[in-house]
């Protein structure tokens, strides 16, 4: 493609409303621009290299015959309340009611393809022989995104491959699922992204297994959790901590109980600084309704409450912290000043709460906190678990690891897949049932697999770039190569140019020839921008010589070889740099 004939808009300062580098590249390099918020225009250079990541991302979904299918955007309402996520959305669905002849009919933009495709299977598949079967697309999703930000790393409108299996029984899903985990790994390789797979927690979505596969970013809008002396590695909804329950021993010569005033004071902030004693001197009571039943979760002071932990330690399906009325029922006293002292619910701790001696509690009581609250002599706890966010120098919960330099360490990251074992949350709502060989009916077990491959490209650009601009991976690069000639206005410089153009071109190589009337400075910018990731500079002393210039992206500088041999070289630096790329890709 010749510059003068496609649409490159490049811009030499920096956006002002463009927050990090990803969205600041993506414009300046005439990948995007935005028509509103959270909806991007995708411009040639930005949608050629979006295609490439789609396909390779196709690629490997035929590789474990995944089948490729395309289902509609617009999705009937009742699917959602059949499964209720209709609530679990809540302003995220964006939802309508359109007119048709004498009714109206309430349809939703589809947000994900849980409901869509396990009615297709409810529809379709009835017998364990047609199981398993494997069924993916990439096609558009919507969501109310109330803040979209940083470009198309947050927007309403989005590019995802989301793919689904349906198994007859747990070995078969576990299968799938393997395979699944190291098609991402292969995808994401094969882009070009360094990847981080972490173990995470389905959410809203369901399920019972599920990692995620981040892009270490410092402005990453994911916490993630990895030790420094293992591969492991959870978000922080997910994040075991490598500690383990102490024994619970209760002081013999603790202080009596004293209970203080403390007007006003229900924040630990408050508390520490009105009776001048640390966080970690403190012991907080929150408390939360698990399956609509009061209970108390002691965390020391200076933790915050990790809510997946909280219910996977009461096994509770839902969970939600209590409301005023019910938390003035247990405790006797307002929001602020809960404690374990003789709290009228059942009570759950951190391992960290037993070692706080000595410890500063809410009193139950309005305006009063307690100081020397003493386990087994105020208030008795028979176990401990994990129930707070990790930390960094946090031990390891596979390694055993611990301390600043060796345990556990928060990276930012972005995310760019996500894996599901879902089991049977969808076929049971849907009625996706298979009969198997002694005629018994079953629910199909289900798993779901999705990638942002709008993420993929912005994830690149967060990270892939220097101070002059992008600086692409080859497989997804928006052309291999960049033709500048120095001076369009030579007819010698041009000869040369156009028979690169055209027999690379003809050779099957992705070719961007720069053609327009420009300063060679000016050209040379534009291509450290666009971040093209081989540049055949033409004319100047090196044509007199009989040479033309030959660089890569990130090299200090140019290789010389001979006009006649140019092509030929072009084509082996080429063939070289795939090779390199496909070494990293796990087999």
């Amino acid at each position: 493609m010749r510059w003068s004939q496609t649409l490159i808009p490049t811009m030499k300062e920096v956006p002002a409303d463009a927050e990090v580098p990803s969205h600041q590249l993506m414009l300046r390099a005439g990948l995007i621009r935005q028509l509103m918020a959270g909806a991007y225009t995708y411009l040639p250079l930005g949608y050629r290299a979006l295609r490439k990541a789609e396909e390779i991302v196709r690629e490997e979904m035929d590789r474990i015959n995944a089948v490729e299918l395309h289902m509609p955007a617009l999705q009937p309402i009742d699917l959602f309340e059949r499964t209720g996520r209709l609530s679990a959305f809540g302003n995220v669905l964006i939802n309508f009611e359109i007119p048709r002849r004498d009714h109206k009919v309430h349809l939703a933009l589809g947000p994900t393809h849980e409901e869509v495709v396990t009615d297709l299977m409810s529809r379709q598949i009835s017998s364990y022989r047609q199981l398993p079967i494997t069924v993916y697309q990439i096609q558009t999703k919507f969501r109310n995104e109330e803040r979209p930000r940083f470009g198309v790393l947050r927007t309403s409108e989005f590019l995802m491959k989301d793919a689904y299996s349906f198994s007859a029984d747990t070995e078969q899903l576990g299968k799938i699922y393997d395979q699944m985990y190291n098609a991402y790994c292969r995808i994401f390789s094969r882009c070009g992204l360094e990847y981080l797979p972490v173990e995470a927690e389905s959410g809203p979505i369901g399920g019972d297994a599920s990692h995620e596969f981040m892009i270490p970013a410092e402005n990453g809008e994911d916490e993630i959790i990895r030790c420094l002396s293992c591969n492991y590695a959870a978000n922080m909804e997910r994040a075991d901590t490598g500690r383990s329950a102490p024994n619970i021993v209760t002081p013999e010569d603790a202080p009596p109980l004293e209970k203080v005033e403390t007007p006003g004071a229900t924040s630990i902030e408050q508390v520490s600084k009105m009776l001048g004693a640390a966080p970690e001197q403190l012991v907080k009571t929150l408390i939360y309704l698990a399956d609509g039943k009061p209970v108390g979760v002691l965390l020391r002071g200076d933790h915050e409450a990790n809510e997946g932990k909280i219910r996977r330690a009461l096994d509770a399906t839902d969970l939600e912290l209590a409301d005023p009325k019910t938390i003035e029922t247990v405790t006797g006293a307002p929001v602020g000043f809960a404690g374990p002292v003789g709290l009228k619910c059942p009570v759950v701790a951190d391992h960290d709460v037993p070692q706080v001696v000595s410890a500063i509690t809410g009193a139950n009581a309005a305006d009063a906190h307690y100081k020397h609250v003493t386990i087994g002599r105020d208030y008795e706890l028979d176990t401990t678990f994990d129930l707070r966010n990790a930390a960094p120098g946090d031990p390891c919960p596979r390694c055993q690891a611990s301390g600043e330099d060796r345990g556990l360490a928060i990276v930012r990251g972005i995310e760019v897949g996500h894996v599901f074992k879902l089991g049977t949350k969808y076929s049971e709502a849907l009625d996706a049932t298979f009969v198997d060989e002694k005629e018994q009916s079953h629910p199909m077990i289900m798993g779901c697999y999705g990638i942002g491959v709008n993420r993929i490209i912005a994830g690149l650009a967060e990270t892939c770039h220097d101070e002059n601009g992008l600086i692409w991976p080859l497989a997804v690069a928006p052309y291999s190569v960049e033709i500048i000639p120095l001076n369009v206005s030579d007819s010698d410089v041009m000869d040369v140019a156009n028979r690169y153009y055209d027999e690379l071109t003809a050779a099957g190589v992705d070719v961007l020839f720069d053609d327009r009337d420009q300063r060679p400075g000016f050209k040379f910018k534009d291509a450290d921008l666009i971040g093209i990731p081989l540049r055949v500079v033409i004319g100047g002393k090196g044509l007199k010589n009989g040479e033309v210039e030959l660089k890569w992206r990130t090299d200090d500088g140019p290789t010389k070889v001979p006009i006649a041999d140019g092509i030929a070289k072009v084509q082996e630096l080429l063939n070289q740099r795939r090779e390199q790329e496909l070494e990293k890709v796990p087999s």
